[in-house]
């Protein structure tokens, strides 16, 4: 499990303004199986993702973003091995 960490280095009015391509690319995520869950950070300084797969293929992926292209955010991700979940989340186990 990767756990993206992405935050704002460029104004929120920026990030406004990219919203929509950045969106367009976390649906694309979703639709390759590589995304689990994702969300703004509170208060909005960015935002998390859950993604499985290869971390060097996450990380070809987190330089396509349109905020790490346009120089609106940048990504920390951790790899974890969850090996206890809550019933219901078994998917999120390594």
């Amino acid at each position: 499990m990767l756990i993206l960490s992405l935050t704002y280095i460029a104004p929120l009015e920026d990030a406004d303004r990219h919203m929509e391509a950045h969106m367009t690319w976390i649906r694309t995520g979703y639709d390759d199986g590589i995304f689990l869950a994702s969300g703004r950070k509170i208060p909005r300084t960015g935002g998390v993702i859950l993604a499985r797969g290869e971390r060097s293929a996450v990380e070809a992926m987190c330089a396509t973003d349109p905020f790490v292209i346009h120089g609106i955010a940048e990504y920390e991700i951790t790899e974890a091995a969850f090996t206890t979940v809550a019933p219901g989340y078994e998917n999120l186990k390594a």
